[in-house]
């Protein structure tokens, strides 16, 4: 009885639970409309991770096909987008063991994605921050994007988790397999490293790199944490 009071609130607080719960009742104007809203956020994050939107596009596929598979055992234990992304991330993982090798295929900035900016426009967009020498917002957007190539595949993935789907630690932790500790951790690197990688061309939050604080993060002791 717990648990179904425990689903009933969560679903209350999550219009998108309440959707898959009608897809376990077998609804099938309801896996529709699921799969609208989350396709294109799929593959965005899917390409950036495997650095392929073709493949991208067949692991979404397999996402869902996933998510229709295991409806009748789904039960809600942590907002949607959370639990989906957690499957998609596994599916790349995977992929990614498999190739044997990381992504070799270049991200394009100029291709905005189906649901709002890359990474790279994203950042360049963000209020925190600022162009310097006088960039244009393109030419910003390209050395971002060269500055989240450098990052490596981890830290990449909490990057585009934190801006695209605003995913708090814990719940980058929930799709990582990872502590909130460590994502904490793994994103303060990510930011210093794109710090030092952009010093000269832009200021991040909203100060120059040279005086940027310090991580609060203790990131030798956490470096277990983060480890596959």
């Amino acid at each position: 009885m717990a648990t179904g009071n425990t689903s009933a609130l969560m679903a209350l607080r999550d219009p998108d639970i309440r959707l898959m719960l009608r897809v376990r009742e077998d609804d099938p104007n309801a896996f529709t409309e699921l799969v609208a809203r989350y396709q294109h956020r799929l593959v965005g994050v899917l390409t950036h991770v495997v650095g392929s939107s073709e493949e991208a596009e067949d692991l979404a596929q397999e996402v869902f096909l996933r998510v229709y598979r295991n409806r009748k055992k789904y039960t809600p234990k942590a907002k949607f987008s959370t639990w989906l992304f957690t499957i998609a991330n596994n599916l790349a993982l995977n992929a990614l063991r498999d190739r044997g090798r990381k992504p070799a295929v270049p991200l394009d900035t100029r291709d905005s994605g189906p649901f709002g900016p890359r990474p790279a426009e994203q950042l360049a967009q963000d209020h925190g921050v600022t162009p310097s020498f006088g960039l244009r917002q393109a030419e910003l957007a390209e050395r971002i994007r060269a500055a989240l190539d450098t990052l490596n595949d981890r830290q990449k993935l909490a990057v585009i988790l934190n801006k695209f789907e605003d995913m708090n630690y814990a719940e980058i932790a929930e799709v990582m397999a990872l502590t909130p500790k460590a994502v904490k951790s793994l994103l303060s690197r990510a930011r210093a490293h794109l710090r030092d990688a952009l010093a000269g061309y832009v200021y991040m939050d909203g100060s120059n790199p040279e005086n940027a604080p310090e991580s609060d993060e203790d990131e030798t002791s956490s470096d277990s944490e983060d480890r596959p």
